[in-house]
C-alpha cells in the first residue's frame, strides 16, 4: 500500500517542524538531524513520482498541483463566449 499525496505532504511538514525546532549539541543530534534531512529529501521525491504516475494532474511552475476535470463541448463554448 503506498502513502497518498496528502499524507507525505503532511509527514514533510511534520519533518520541517521538526528540523526547524532542533538545536544540535552533540553528535547524536547532528546524526538525528541529518536523519530528518534524509527522510524529509526521500518523502519529497516519493512525493514527486507519486505526482509523475498521476495522468489526471498538470503541475505549476510553483510546484502545486491541480487537477483538471474532463471539459465538455458545452463548458468550451461557455467559457469562449466569456
Amino acid at each position: 500500500m503506498g502513502l497518498s499525496k496528502k499524507s507525505i505532504e503532511t509527514l514533510v511538514d511534520l519533518i520541517e517542524i521538526k528540523l526547524s525546532c532542533m538545536e544540535v549539541y552533540d553528535r547524536e543530534d547532528a546524526r538525528d538531524l541529518a536523519t530528518l534531512e534524509k527522510a524529509r529529501r526521500e518523502l519529497v521525491a516519493l512525493a514527486e513520482d507519486t505526482l509523475a504516475k498521476s495522468p489526471k494532474c498538470a503541475k505549476k511552475a510553483s510546484g502545486d498541483v491541480i487537477a483538471f476535470p474532463a471539459a465538455s463541448a458545452e463548458g468550451k463554448r461557455k467559457a469562449a463566449a466569456n
